[in-house]
This record gives C-alpha cells, sequence and structure tokens, in this order.
C-alpha cells in the first residue's frame, strides 16, 4: 500500500478540502435560513468541528452533488440534521438500482452501483418516505427526476423497492422493482451531527 492509498481510504479531509467545505455549507445555511429556522451556524460548525468523520460524509454528498443542508435540530439527542437539497436527485448518485441484491440479480446492463451500499460509503442513510415529505414541506424538490427512499422489508422481500418525486403539486410514492435503474433517479441522504 503507497501513502496515497492510505491517505484515500481514511475518513478525514485535508485543511483546504475542509475549509473549502466548511465555506460552501456555511453560504448554503445563509442563504437557505427557510431550512432551518432558529438554529445558529456557530453552533452546527462547533459540532461539525467535534466530528471530523461526519465532515468527510458531507464532502461525500457535497461532491456528489447532493448540496447538503440543515433541515433540523433534535434537541433531546443535540444532533443536526442534514438533508441533501438538490434541486434534482444527486447527479453523482443516479443510474443505480436500490441494493446488492438487486444489482446481483440483474443478469444484464447492471448498473455501476446501487444506492443502499453508496449511502453505507458516504456514512449516510437514504431519506425514508416521511423524511421526503418533510423535505419537500421546506421547498420542492426532484420535479424532473426521482430518488429511491427507504424501502419497507416487506416490499423488498417480495423483489420491491420504492422512489418518490414532486409532479403537479403533490410528492408521488411509486414502486419499482429494485433491480430498476434509471438516469432520472438518484437517492437522497440524511446525516446526524
Amino acid at each position: 500500500m503507497t501513502k496515497s492509498d492510505t491517505i484515500s481510504n481514511k475518513k478525514d479531509l485535508l485543511l483546504e478540502q475542509r475549509e473549502e467545505l466548511l465555506r460552501a455549507l456555511k453560504a448554503r445555511f445563509e442563504k437557505n435560513m427557510h431550512r432551518h429556522k432558529g438554529v445558529e451556524w456557530v453552533k452546527v460548525q462547533a459540532k461539525l468541528d467535534a466530528n471530523p468523520e461526519k465532515l468527510w460524509s458531507l464532502n461525500e454528498m457535497e461532491r456528489t452533488g447532493g448540496e447538503p443542508d440543515v433541515v433540523g435540530h433534535d434537541k433531546k439527542k443535540g444532533e443536526y440534521i442534514f438533508y441533501d437539497c438538490s434541486a434534482e436527485s444527486p447527479k453523482g448518485r443516479r443510474s443505480v438500482c436500490y441494493d446488492r441484491e438487486a444489482l446481483e440479480s440483474r443478469k444484464k446492463h447492471k448498473p455501476e452501483n446501487n444506492a443502499i451500499d453508496m449511502a453505507t460509503a458516504m456514512g449516510i442513510e437514504l431519506l425514508t418516505e416521511e423524511q421526503y415529505r418533510a423535505l419537500q414541506k421546506l421547498e420542492n424538490f426532484d420535479m424532473k427526476t426521482s430518488s429511491w427512499v427507504q424501502a419497507p422489508s416487506d416490499i423488498r422481500e417480495l423483489g420491491g423497492a420504492l422512489f418518490c418525486d414532486f409532479r403537479y403539486g403533490h410528492v408521488f410514492l411509486y414502486h419499482n422493482g429494485a433491480d430498476s435503474y434509471y438516469g432520472a433517479r438518484g437517492f437522497r441522504g440524511s446525516l446526524r451531527v
């Protein structure tokens, strides 16, 4: 293993990456105060400074086009909640099937990856249907794309998975085979810090 391999496998950011990410997160936070009324950036940054592995996950969200932003504060747990807030499903996470089982079941034209493994590698979780609906109350997302959401085990056991989008002024929840993938479908993630 080379020195560069060691650095690339580590879930730490270089100082320049960290500063660039914090600048982007702060600018997005200040531009979209309607997403997190009553939350102060100074307190969010203090939590991020104390949790570098979470900052690494936020960088992965940012790197793949998610535009993460604070959407809530769990006062009981003392955690800030980040969701992907890109207007459309993150570009760097599209054309993926739902999970590894679905990926391995495809005989032809396999996608490069799957949503569950990608999210796990990034240190985030797919949004649930409820989280997706809550996100849509802040503003409209996925007006041209769709996003996988967590599928209940009974649906997944039958080969299905769920995705959502926003059309005609409403959030729609749909089903599809977990092995399906489309250029306009990705996934949105959540992270607690």
